[in-house]
């Protein structure tokens, strides 16, 4: 049998449909439709204008073959089989059934099919048998999979708990875990952004330090204290980053650390008094995130705790962090009651460089308001009482002695603009002054607390402040604790768990201060602090403590 190509001429391919070995045979049945409906011919030359043909036919016997050039019939392309089905369902006069949406058979509506000029008709009963023999021979795409009891399992998965319709058990787990894998997300990315944080903090601290055999010792002796309080240090981290009853960088101003942590008590009755805590870190590596420890001890006992962060050196000195720390206190001053706080009975408390800092900026308002400046945003009438622990006052004493601990004379100068600046920024200079006597008039009740063993700010600051108060008609108490360190009242006592004599002395003052909160403290049952760090290495540090 001669052997034929059918060449389709606007997309310049060729075909072969002589039924070569590699060749569908839907092919074959193509060929021998077209020389079964070719009227007249039994070689496939019929065409329709602007088609050819090429034919390779034999002659007669013994004389070669001649090469006949012919129009052939527009053969399309042959379509999937479920588009043969509609083409041959269409070119019927009469109803074709179709498969519906729901595999029920439903009647086709009749179509016309338009006949072209000569050889269309040839072609069109070429495409309805073809269609119905690849509708009979089903192709492997139409094959259908037989359900898997996976698939069965994951449908009855999904079917809802309730009739009626309810929430889907998928749904709901796949919901869930969205929910806690995103708050999960967002601990980690706070606890990173805090870790990088305190990293650069470090590296500032190192870089202007310098290097040299006091700092070197320095610092090894903070590395051995440090690892000696790890114990305790993990659980006050963990619960300070994961605690739901702690609100962390609540911005209270335009810098950016001008944030504040806020310690909610469990017990939401009611409006609970309030401690503005500013923080120590030699004006250096000051953060928020030190009072975790005293936020939590007296969050437990009903007082809510707002502790104030500031910028350090070399990120501002010390005119910026007092500027920071009276925009914290005016924060909480105004806004502490949408989170339960009562503004009628706040206390600021500073520790170490932060009771410096809460001091001058008790100090520098209370001048404010006694006529020789402009008040600002809050009033010194507005607090109850000023905690100081192991706080500095003069530093026109300390210049020298911080340089022999290691915080050179340059760098503390440079944190306090300069020397002629000091007395500016000494609080028990200021209040010896005779005319800032009004202003110290106008002064809170004013608590002190130092260890008799603190080396790293001399007792002697509390003392001579206490004194220089009384003698300018402010009031004052000071409580000395005898072999206690600079860490010992703020850190290793609490760590310890039990009694924490300061911690008492302050939830003391500020529950006395209106009686319908002392008898309520009274019956508030307060958990005994347990023990965060074992004895042995709470001596251990102590001893290895460079503070």
């Amino acid at each position: 049998m001669a052997r034929g190509y059918w060449a389709h001429k606007s997309v310049g391919q060729s075909v072969d449909i002589a039924g070569s070995k590699g060749k569908p045979r839907l092919l074959n049945d193509l060929y021998k439709i077209v020389i079964s409906h070719t009227p007249g011919y039994s070689a496939p030359h019929a065409s329709l204008p602007g088609e050819k043909i090429f034919s390779s036919l034999p002659s007669s016997a013994g004389a070669p073959p001649q090469t006949t050039r012919t129009a052939a019939p527009r053969i399309p392309l042959l379509p999937p089989a479920t588009s043969l089905s509609r083409l041959a369902c269409s070119g019927r006069t009469a109803a074709c059934p179709e498969q519906g949406s729901a595999g029920a058979v439903t009647p086709a509506r009749p179509r016309e099919y338009r006949t072209s000029p000569a050889g269309s008709s040839a072609v069109l009963t070429m495409q309805v048998e073809l269609a119905d023999r690849a509708a009979a021979q089903p192709s492997e795409a139409d094959e259908t999979l037989p359900s898997s009891p996976a698939g069965t399992a994951s449908a009855e998965e999904d079917a809802p708990l309730l009739p009626g319709g309810g929430v889907r058990r998928r749904a709901v787990v796949s919901e869930r875990f969205r929910q806690r894998s995103g708050s999960f997300r967002r601990e980690v990315r706070r606890a990173a952004e805090e870790t990088f944080l305190l990293t650069r903090l470090t590296l500032i601290l190192l870089r202007y330090l310098g290097i040299g055999y006091r700092w070197i010792r320095q610092f090894l002796a903070l590395c051995c204290y440090t690892f000696l309080l790890m114990p305790g240090f993990i659980q006050v981290v963990y619960y300070y980053f994961f605690s739901s009853q702690v609100y962390r960088s609540v911005v209270y101003g335009e810098q950016p650390r001008n944030r504040l942590d806020l310690y909610i008590p469990t017990d939401k009755t009611g409006l609970k008094p309030v401690v503005a805590f500013v923080t120590g870190g030699a004006w250096i590596i000051g953060y928020k995130g030190w009072g975790a420890l005293l936020g939590r001890r007296l969050a437990e006992r009903g007082i809510l705790v707002a502790c104030i962060d500031y910028r350090n050196f070399p990120q501002g000195t010390i005119g910026d962090m007092v500027e920071d720390a009276s925009q914290g206190i005016a924060f909480v001053c105004n806004n502490i009651a949408s989170y339960g706080g009562d503004p009628e009975r706040i206390y600021l408390v500073g520790q170490s460089a932060g009771a410096h800092i809460a001091a001058c900026t008790l100090l520098h308002q209370a001048i404010k308001e006694s006529g020789e400046g402009d008040a600002s945003t809050w009033s010194i009438a507005q607090l109850k009482a000023f905690f100081g622990i192991s706080g500095g006052y003069n530093l026109l004493n300390l210049v020298d002695h911080f340089h022999k601990r290691g915080l050179y004379r340059s760098i503390f100068l440079s944190i306090m603009e300069g020397e002629e600046s000091l007395r500016k920024f000494s609080p028990l200079v200021m209040v010896k002054d005779s005319t800032a006597r009004s202003a110290v008039s106008l002064l809170p009740r004013i608590f002190l607390f130092h260890g008799t063993s603190d080396y790293s700010i001399p007792s002697a600051e509390s003392e001579a402040l206490f004194d220089a108060l009384q003698q300018n008609g402010a009031k004052a108490d000071l409580f000395l604790y005898d072999g206690k360190t600079h860490t010992d009242l703020f850190l290793q006592d609490p760590l310890r768990g039990g009694r924490d004599k300061l911690l008492e002395e302050i939830v003391t003052v500020i529950h006395n201060d209106n009686p319908d909160t002392s008898a309520q403290h009274q019956h508030l049952v307060v958990p005994v602090a347990r023990r965060l760090v074992p004895e042995f290495m709470l001596m251990l540090a102590g001893r290895v403590s460079p503070f």
